[in-house]
């Protein structure tokens, strides 16, 4: 996906968001703004949004000498929604449709995002998710897929997230690779933080090698671009992988909610939509 004219305000307003949780000075977080608003004039809109993350967030690293700004808030997601996963569980085997809901329920935890939104509640949204219409649902061929799988290539998004992914994962009852970011950006899924949601027991995780909030293929890893290049069934979790991905021409589902007015004008959608979208191609 390209960068749009309405990016450019929302990279300043993350980069003061990510300033005032790594720091409370008041003159690095001054310097910050100065410095990113300086780097948007180089910023092409043939680039994808998560290319511009990746060096605004690496900034505020750097001024704040914070590497993992939202180290606690991450954590705290996750012990949160780890208390809601035994509830959760009990939803998908109740339902008649129980990969359905698994969906449902991996795409209500989308919403812990605080690059595109830091007001949420968490169990409105899964509320909202069970009863709520998909705007767009390649359900059918996502069942094909997942029945013709050996594997699963699942890349991840938000630590929090990481949760509902697992009872996912559970329930699709195939052998995934688990994919999280090289380092600590926003508050993106690492390694440490798959730990602590509990995908190590169920999945396989591989970090992408990238430190940008999207998977951006030319960034990432030897070792993943392997892996991502001979898989036959991908789900890409949340926006940034998805303004990173939308033009790649691989066997990819998208699952995300809808959470700002590009995507929701990208995607010819409206802000708050659930999407299972599909790219094979």
């Amino acid at each position: 996906m390209k960068t749009y004219l309405e990016c450019f305000p929302c990279f300043l307003n993350q980069a003061l968001r990510a300033g005032r949780i790594a720091t409370d000075d008041e003159k690095k977080i001054k310097r910050l703004l100065d410095e990113v608003g300086m780097m948007l004039k180089d910023i092409p809109l043939e680039s994808t949004p998560p290319a511009s993350g990746k060096m605004i967030y690496k900034k505020v690293s750097e001024i704040s000498g914070v590497p993992d700004p939202y180290k606690e808030i991450k954590e705290e997601s996750t012990e949160k929604c780890l208390a809601l996963y035994p509830s959760l569980k009990h939803m998908v085997a109740k339902s008649d449709d129980k990969l359905l809901t698994a969906i449902r329920i991996a795409i209500a935890g989308n919403v812990i995002d605080f690059g595109a939104n830091k007001n949420f509640d968490i169990d409105k949204e899964i509320e909202a998710a069970l009863k709520r219409d998909f705007a767009v649902c390649d359900y059918t061929e996502f069942r094909e897929h997942l029945n013709e799988a050996d594997e699963i290539l699942y890349l991840g998004d938000n630590a929090g997230e990481c949760v509902f992914d697992r009872i996912l994962i559970e329930t699709m009852k195939k052998p995934v690779i688990y994919v999280v970011r090289g380092v600590p950006v926003i508050n993106d899924a690492t390694y440490e933080d798959a730990v602590q949601a509990g995908i190590n027991r169920v999945a396989t995780i591989l970090s992408s090698g990238t430190d940008a909030p999207g998977t951006i293929i030319n960034t990432c890893s030897a070792e993943f671009k392997k892996v991502f290049e001979s898989a036959g069934f991908i789900i890409s979790k949340g926006q940034g992988n998805y303004e990173a991905l939308s033009n790649e021409k691989r066997p990819i589902f998208f699952l995300l909610k809808v959470k700002c007015h590009v995507i929701a004008n990208d995607m010819g959608l409206t802000e708050g939509d659930m999407v299972l979208k599909s790219i094979i191609k």
